[in-house]
């Protein structure tokens, strides 16, 4: 907001006062600002709006599953900081752009960074040896990417003196200790919610979270339309598939058989190939907790066995469980997983890249259950046991 005097004269005391009664004049007039809602289609978790102030608005409504409570925050574009003033009160931070140096949390954020060419921006990470990306993996090898110990106790004194402008972070909840140390050094902390969503597409747009920071929403909603148009295109590839293979997964865990849930993002996947997938019909979006016994006598005859936890090969699957083997698709050689994708310490990819690249997974799932569609296709992350 520029002050403009309309009176050609005016006393130097007026002048002071009007300073001073600047900023409770932008706290009942910027927030009431008609705004322009920003296209986001499939992700449930974020919403973004712009002000006709140039101020970005970025709301967070599903930071963790069953949050009761969303974040809103604020995005100021550095070349108007003189012109603007905020509320404080309003948000849960007020962040300048671009950003020039950050801290994100999660191996999920790092592909939207690469894609959006703002890599260079990325100053310190918890947990580096989990991250699959060459590119990224030179810039820590290198040093410019700083090593800040784990989610669960971040060296904060460390990332403190990294003196980064925000800190992208993920919870499970509203109570992190380190998160609250980290804001009270004025560093702002924004939650990224990405892996609440629950469908292949909803994952892939929280790019478009990360965009405003850099100023790069352009950008992002061209590499979102491209990521959506090649996954519906192969969605309705595999709908003119003439079979529809069964298909079960997961793997156990000491006694208990993990799963996706029938409404998870995994199962959204299997359906999305034209698989049947045995558990489809369950409500669960997240993981189904089950006996071996229930999923034998499901699954037994199951053409496929897609994503068997971390095993990568056979023999150690029935070193490890001799129940596996009375599986048809472990008989018949048609178990695939994502598990022997790793990057150059150990991280899988799968878990780094395939929410951003979900027309990749689904690719390879086609390729998998329907070969005769995508006989060219090249495996990205699901393959053949060993």
């Amino acid at each position: 907001m520029t002050i403009t005097f309309r009176i050609p004269k005016v006393i130097f005391i007026l002048f002071i006062l009007s300073i001073v009664s600047c900023k409770s004049e932008k706290k009942e007039t910027l927030p009431v600002e008609k705004p322009l809602i920003q296209a986001v289609n499939y992700a449930k978790g974020f919403a973004i709006e712009k002000l006709g102030s140039g101020v970005t608005i970025l709301k967070i409504t599903s930071p963790w599953p069953n949050a009761e409570s969303a974040f809103t925050y604020a995005l100021v574009p550095k070349d108007k900081q003189a012109t603007i003033t905020l509320n404080k009160d309003a948000y849960d931070a007020i962040v300048s752009v671009p950003v020039e140096r950050l801290v994100v949390t999660s191996t999920t954020h790092i592909p939207a960074l690469e894609a959006l060419k703002v890599l260079d921006k990325l100053v310190g990470f918890p947990d580096t040896k989990y991250v699959s990306s060459e590119k990224t993996r030179r810039r820590i090898d290198s040093g410019s990417i700083k090593e800040l110990g784990n989610n669960e106790s971040i060296n904060t004194e460390m990332l403190i003196e990294l003196n980064p402008e925000v800190v992208v972070g993920f919870g499970i909840s509203n109570e992190n200790s380190i998160y609250e140390t980290i804001k009270r050094a004025n560093i702002p902390v924004v939650y990224n919610g990405d892996w609440t969503e629950e469908t292949p597409l909803g994952k892939a747009e929280w790019i478009k979270f990360f965009a405003p920071f850099f100023q790069k929403e352009g950008l992002a909603d061209s590499i979102f339309s491209n990521i959506q148009r090649s996954y519906d295109e192969a969605k309705d590839l595999a709908k003119t598939a003439n079979t529809r293979p069964t298909v079960i997964s997961g793997a156990m865990y000491k006694d208990v058989w993990y799963l996706p849930g029938g409404k998870s993002w995994a199962a959204q996947f299997l359906q999305d190939a034209n698989a049947h997938y045995l558990w489809k019909n369950t409500s669960e979006t997240g993981s189904l907790s089950l006996s071996w016994e229930k999923v034998l006598e499901k699954g037994q005859q199951a053409d496929f066995w897609i994503g068997p936890a971390q095993f990568i090969d056979y023999q150690n699957m029935q070193e490890t469980s001799e129940h596996y083997a009375q599986f048809d698709a472990f008989k018949n050689k048609q178990v695939f997983t994502f598990a022997n994708t790793k990057g150059a310490t150990g991280g899988l990819l799968y878990y780094e890249l395939a929410p951003q690249r979900p027309d990749l997974v689904l690719k390879d799932l086609i390729h998998i259950l329907h070969p005769e569609l995508l006989p060219k296709h090249q495996p990205f992350f699901f393959k053949p046991l060993n």
